[in-house]
């Protein structure tokens, strides 16, 4: 598996990876129907956008970039998704893992998720392993496909 910068010919497979996510109800605050214009400028707006990918194609990507900006802008945030038939293979792992070091190397004093599903097991373990702690709550700010409102986490890791 090979982590790169996305460019916008990785566009049609990076909205694949997002339809298939989005479609499933259970992680994502988006739906599918997100217009292309607001996909592209979501994934290549104020964020870097990397990919990873394997022989077969593109199997994740993520976003990092300033939380919010000026007085927000010491913080980094970033957004995760694998390919369904990538999951629970370690791509999750790189990706985190790949973008903390780029977070470090923008200068970022910390890094802050602010949307976390509580119910999405795998993201929050794994968050957890890699030093994230969950700073705050949001109850019942998610609307699972399955189980209805679920809380949301706000999650945190200082980085210097």
């Amino acid at each position: 598996m090979r982590i790169r910068p996305a460019v916008e010919s990785d566009l049609p497979a990076m909205r694949e990876i997002f339809n298939a996510i989005a479609a499933a109800g259970d992680a994502l605050p988006f739906s599918s129907a997100m217009a292309p214009e607001t996909f592209y400028s979501h994934w290549f707006g104020a964020h870097r956008a990397y990919v990873a990918e394997d022989g077969a194609g593109i199997i994740g990507m993520y976003k990092v970039g300033a939380n919010y900006p000026d007085r927000g802008s010491h913080i980094g945030s970033a957004t995760y998704l694998v390919a369904p038939a990538a999951q629970g293979k370690g791509v999750g792992r790189a990706l985190v893992t790949h973008s903390i070091a780029q977070a470090l190397e923008d200068g970022f004093l910390a890094m802050q998720f602010n949307y976390v599903v509580s119910t999405n097991a795998a993201a929050v373990t794994l968050y957890e392993k890699l030093g994230f702690t969950i700073a705050g709550t949001l109850p019942r700010a998610f609307l699972h496909a399955a189980l209805g409102l679920v809380d949301a986490y706000v999650m945190y890791k200082p980085l210097r």
